[in-house]
């Protein structure tokens, strides 16, 4: 099944974007017949491809991309980069990528747009990568200027803060660590995530509103206003689009609609919307 390719049924959302604003974590899957999945996916979405994801954005009113790989198509990046080549002034990617990867293969992946490599270590989607390998790609891309994203379950921030903190480039954290909404500001989990935001080295993305609460995601607003408060610099923003994995069919209207409940002030939510992931992603 493939994603419909116009948005026009559905609403538009209240809030308008600045302009130059970045959607920092969104996904295309597909389609299937030109991209495969990965044989050991832990699931098979819809396909998603660029067509759906350019009419969502333009729907929206966002002006940049980035792209992040997802393990439903492993460390085959093809159709993220086709979607990157479509307009390679305004998107960017961050990529799945193993050992075996070569120089020419990482030249392949700069001179394509990407400018991160991503590592799972959520249990559903297969738990901790083999860290022999983590650190050898970190080891490998840090000199490239690029940074690390991770995708992590709550309950293991604190048990993995050490090694966070020693990671020798930047650090992103998808979906504001996938800590549960319901706990409150004052949960072990979220604290343990509030003292890793605070590094120089460390980026959190408040996206995935819809992954730690439900409709109409009030609970996770004052998740997002305290890290966005703790580190105004290095937050970003995104869809989450097309949803993979998720719980209800998300309206990304209201996501969008989020963002100044998260930040009432026009300069903030610039910064998380504008100018936090041109400095990361090079956007110009």
């Amino acid at each position: 099944m493939t994603t419909p390719t116009t948005f026009e049924h559905r609403r538009k959302p209240n809030y308008k974007m600045p302009p130059g604003s970045t959607d920092a974590h969104c996904h295309v899957f597909g389609p299937a017949s030109r991209f495969p999945y990965a044989p050991n996916r832990r699931y098979t979405p819809d396909d998603a491809p660029k067509e759906a994801l350019a009419a969502l954005h333009k729907h929206l009113g966002i002006e940049r991309t980035v792209i992040v790989q997802a393990s439903c198509h492993g460390t085959d990046n093809r159709a993220m980069l086709d979607a990157i080549a479509a307009n390679p002034a305004r998107f960017r990617g961050v990529a799945l990528v193993d050992d075996k990867f070569t120089d020419a293969d990482y030249a392949k992946l700069q001179d394509g747009g990407v400018r991160g490599v991503r590592f799972n270590f959520v249990k559903h989607l297969g738990g901790a990568p083999d860290m022999g390998v983590f650190n050898r790609v970190l080891d490998r891309v840090k000199g490239m200027g690029w940074h690390v994203v991770l995708h992590l379950d709550a309950p293991d921030i604190a048990s993995l803060s050490d090694m966070i903190r020693k990671l020798p480039l930047p650090v992103v954290i998808d979906h504001m660590g996938r800590v549960p909404a319901a706990g409150g500001v004052e949960q072990p989990a979220f604290r343990a995530l509030l003292e890793l935001v605070k590094m120089e080295s460390c980026w959190i993305k408040v996206c995935g509103s819809e992954r730690i609460s439900m409709p109409p995601y009030t609970p996770a607003i004052p998740i997002a206003a305290a890290l966005m408060k703790a580190s105004p610099d290095r937050t970003l923003w995104g869809t989450d689009y097309p949803h993979p994995n998720a719980t209800h069919d998300a309206d990304e209207a209201d996501l969008v609609d989020l963002v100044p409940q998260f930040a009432p002030d026009a300069a903030a939510q610039k910064r998380v919307l504008v100018d936090n992931p041109a400095r990361l992603y090079g956007f110009v």
